[in-house]
């Protein structure tokens, strides 16, 4: 018993060391927070891609109040970039989910700065609550509005 549960602490502890870092090019912006991706390591000739979803972030959706100017946004800062990544999970859809690295900006955290995406309710991101909370109090993007709907929200209403 206590081999396995040293075991599991084990595993615990390494987690973070399982994130993958990788470079590549990000090839198109879908949305304010989600983008295809070609790693380095596919090779020139190769035609496979990364569906990335960026993590912790949540942005306005196309067709949303902001929806286009989040997805602007992202264009500006990655669109044919060359990006470093570094896998966070794979979500149920088959997306990576990542935090994204152009340079000395951590683009995640750059878009929810700019009033352009909530940061994400998960307990331990509170460095990401903080930023959006000075941009809640600058009233930059969306944070203009008086009650801006957050696009999980949204989507629940546009349902088809």
């Amino acid at each position: 018993m206590r081999r396995l549960l040293a075991l599991c602490l084990l595993l615990v502890a390494l987690a973070p060391a399982w994130a993958e870092s990788m470079s590549g090019v990000v090839f198109v912006v879908i949305d304010g927070d989600t983008v295809l991706f070609k790693p380095d390591s596919y090779g020139a000739a190769s035609r496979a891609f990364l569906k990335i979803r960026l993590a912790n972030i949540d942005a306005p959706e196309r067709g949303q109040p902001y929806g286009d100017a989040a997805t602007r946004a992202l264009s500006t800062l990655v669109l044919d970039q060359r990006v470093e990544l570094n896998t966070v999970a794979i979500d149920v859809y088959g997306r990576t989910i990542a935090q994204i690295q152009l340079r000395y900006v951590q683009v995640n955290t750059e878009l929810v700065r700019r009033g352009l995406a909530w940061a994400s309710s998960y307990r331990r991101n509170a460095e990401l609550k903080a930023v959006q909370r000075d941009a809640q109090q600058a009233a930059r993007g969306l944070w203009r509005e008086a009650e801006p709907m957050p696009p999980w929200v949204w989507r629940r209403e546009h349902a088809n």
